[in-house]
């Protein structure tokens, strides 16, 4: 009787039941910090990366934008294809505009329009002096004048 007292009474400590149990949980512990410390880490690249992106984009929007002419309204180009024809002939006024909300160009009367770069053709029959005006809708205008001459 004495001898099955005690084998009941063993010490909790002498179970290897706990110390495996122990193991066990200190490696999943140190499992789930591993997945946890790589997830963050991925996290943090991925945040770096959107971030220099970003800047990226804003840097190439902001070139963009001034290529075509910002925020002012302007006249970035007014030319005639030749300075001088032979009566009869044509020739092709081109105009790029930034911010105009219309376009007209006398004396003509084909459409005009905004646009970036766009080229009408006239025949002028003797001299004379296109003026291309534009407006941005605000009040504020701007125009510019070239001569055809005809020979």
């Amino acid at each position: 009787m004495l001898a099955e007292e005690s084998s009941s009474r063993k010490s909790a400590f002498k179970n290897p039941l706990v110390y495996s149990s122990l193991i066990i949980g200190v490696v999943l512990l140190y499992v789930g910090w591993i997945f946890f410390s790589r997830y963050e880490e991925r996290r943090s690249i991925e945040r770096r990366t959107s971030e220099r992106n970003a800047e990226k984009q804003r840097e190439n929007d902001r070139v963009a934008l001034d290529q075509l002419g910002g925020k002012d309204l302007a006249i970035q180009m007014f030319y005639a294809s030749a300075s001088s024809i032979h009566r009869g002939e044509t020739v092709q006024l081109c105009y790029g505009v930034a911010n105009a909300k219309s376009v007209k160009l006398e004396p003509q009367n084909n459409p005009v329009w905004p646009s970036h770069n766009r080229c009408v053709d006239v025949s002028p029959q003797k001299d004379t002096t296109y003026t291309l005006t534009i407006d941005d809708g605000a009040g504020h205008a701007a125009s510019q004048s070239l001569e055809v001459k005809v020979r």
